[in-house]
């Protein structure tokens, strides 16, 4: 862009600076105000100016920031859900080294222990995302980091019952906030379109942590020291995270508005660039009203059975995952090997389908379609017998069932990309890890070590929820297509154009486009072409934007 006032300077590119003058210079007027209509409105605004009037970028600007964007963010937020999932899930990788037989567990005690954290995350939820909307994102993500590394580190003095379920209780308290916030964080940064593959690439820290615990639980497992070989494992993954638990207080920012690898101009594009989702960025005001909104809405309810149902399985699975494998006929070190091509199909699996979501800009027929292989492999489980002979063909009958890791994830950007309103949106993401922790907490207690190596309980258990999950998705698919068909009816009350494109779903390039043709269209029809998303950043929920389009 040539500098204005230069020879070379465009029309177009003097109107550009002045409107990224206008909005540095309103913004400090803007936090010093501290006016009630302007405080409970969108950070946005402390960029974009009161008045939030759009600002025309060009695609070569959107692409150069959200490279920045990419580069910053992405590796940080991988990183904190890899060491997440792996101090989780090193309850499973102890399993195979005789954590039941060390710590004396009997009954239920190790489901317990893969529950307990669950019921913790549940207990939190709330505080968690009250504290989303009073504290700064990346510090909260900051203390939470360090102290479930201390906690993971601190049970590995842990040798029984009680101590062990003591500090998975601590654990789940602790990383209750984590993936909440990482959905925040990829409502604020990134346009609908780019949000499903984002949250698919950290999501996919399950399939990587998965291959690489696997190998360092098998490493570990060669120690011949002083402590059992399951203490090894605590003890590593815990110091591990809280060495690299600093570099999410240095590199992560609160918020566009905060981001210091961000030049003004380069906030204002990254904020503009949002403008379409019309789900704004963040408000540290707690709305009442946006809660009973979210009481009162039916996707609400929708958003709590479909992750329940996907939760379920997953919860019983992760827990006994490697219990499974070695009821094939497999030993301990086979068993932790032969988990790896497992967790590998996870994350190939999971940015595949946010890839072909994204393409063909729905979610409903790829969330359906990963429903049946888990439907087929779980069926397969539990006919086939486990004699030697047949191992092969059950370890194959598991592999497939790895689709379901994938469910999760989409089923998360479904439900954040088709809630506004910052209250909302935490609130929202409160209940979805609220019914995922209940799926969790209920599926290891289906699967029980006495019923090794058949586990037919929890096999039909996440046959049935599968079924039913299939099921819930037509419905919910054809419930968000029913409010489009409302908000395009209000829109034309309003004196708007009824039927608009969704550009936030479309590449940076056909985004320019369409939105050049929604305004021509709104032209054409009578309205004002300003009208459109004039509202994106008013912090308002997606049931009182009539701009608003739900994902289908």
């Amino acid at each position: 862009m040539s500098p204005p006032g230069s020879p070379g300077a465009s029309t177009e590119d003097v109107e550009k600076k002045v409107d990224f003058q206008h909005a540095e210079h309103v913004a400090p007027e803007l936090q010093a105000s501290g006016s009630g209509s302007c405080a409970d409105k969108d950070a946005a605004l402390e960029i974009l100016g009161p008045e939030a009037k759009p600002i025309h970028i060009t695609p070569e600007e959107d692409r150069a920031v959200l490279r920045k964007i990419d580069l910053w963010l992405m590796p940080i937020i991988f990183m904190v859900y890899f060491l997440q999932q792996l101090d989780k899930s090193s309850l499973s990788y102890a399993s195979v080294f005789g954590i039941v037989e060390d710590a004396h567990l009997v009954g239920q005690q190790y489901s317990w222990l893969g529950s307990i954290v669950y019921v913790a995350q549940l207990i939190w939820q709330p505080v968690s995302s009250y504290f989303l909307v009073k504290l700064p994102v990346a510090k909260w993500l900051f203390f939470n980091v360090l102290m479930w590394g201390v906690v993971v580190s601190c049970t590995a003095a842990a040798n029984d019952f009680s101590s062990l379920l003591a500090t998975r209780f601590f654990l789940g308290i602790f990383e209750a906030t984590v993936a909440p916030c990482f959905i925040t964080i990829t409502q604020m940064w990134w346009r609908r379109r780019e949000q499903t593959l984002r949250l698919s690439i950290w999501f996919a820290a399950n399939g990587a942590t998965g291959m690489v615990g696997s190998l360092l639980s098998w490493g570990i497992g060669h120690i011949n020291g002083k402590l059992f070989p399951f203490q090894s494992i605590f003890l590593f993954i815990g110091l591990l995270t809280v060495v690299l638990s600093p570099l999410v207080w240095l590199i992560l920012p609160d918020s566009p508005v905060k981001a210091r690898f961000l030049s003004h101009e380069e906030k204002v594009i990254a904020v503009e660039r949002l403008r379409a989702n019309n789900m704004g960025t963040e408000t540290k005001v707690w709305k009442w009203e946006q809660v009973w909104d979210l009481a009162l809405d039916i996707k609400t309810y929708l958003w709590f059975a479909l992750l329940f149902l996907c939760a379920l399985p997953s919860g019983g699975i992760s827990n006994f995952g490697p219990l499974i494998i070695s009821g094939f006929g497999f030993n301990q070190f086979q068993t932790l090997l032969f988990n790896i091509p497992f967790n590998a199909l996870q994350v190939i699996l999971t940015v595949l389908s946010a890839y072909i979501s994204t393409k063909i800009k729905l979610k409903w027929p790829v969330v359906f379609f990963l429903c049946l292989p888990p439907i087929a492999g779980s069926s397969a489980l539990l006919v086939l017998g486990r004699g030697a002979e047949l191992k092969n063909k059950l370890l194959g009958c598991y592999y497939v069932l790895s689709f379901f890791s994938t469910i999760q994830p989409m089923l998360y950007t479904w439900s954040s990309q088709n809630t506004a309103g910052h209250t909302k949106k935490l609130c929202t993401t409160g209940v979805v890890f609220v019914a995922q922790c209940v799926g969790n907490i209920v599926g290891p207690l289906l699967y029980t070590t006495e019923e090794a190596p058949y586990y037919h309980r929890g096999l039909i258990a996440d046959l049935v929820c599968w079924i039913a999950l299939a099921i819930l998705i037509l419905f919910t698919a054809a419930y968000l297509a029913f409010l489009n068909k409302r908000h395009a009816a209000m829109r034309k009350r309003m004196g708007k154009a009824a039927d608009i494109i969704d550009t936030s779903l479309e590449t940076t390039e056909r985004s320019a486009q369409l939105q050049k043709a929604n305004e021509e269209k709104e032209q054409a029809e009578g309205a004002d072409p300003v009208v459109l998303n004039n509202r994106a950043f008013d912090d308002l929920t997606d049931m009182q934007n009539e701009d608003f389009i739900y994902v289908l």
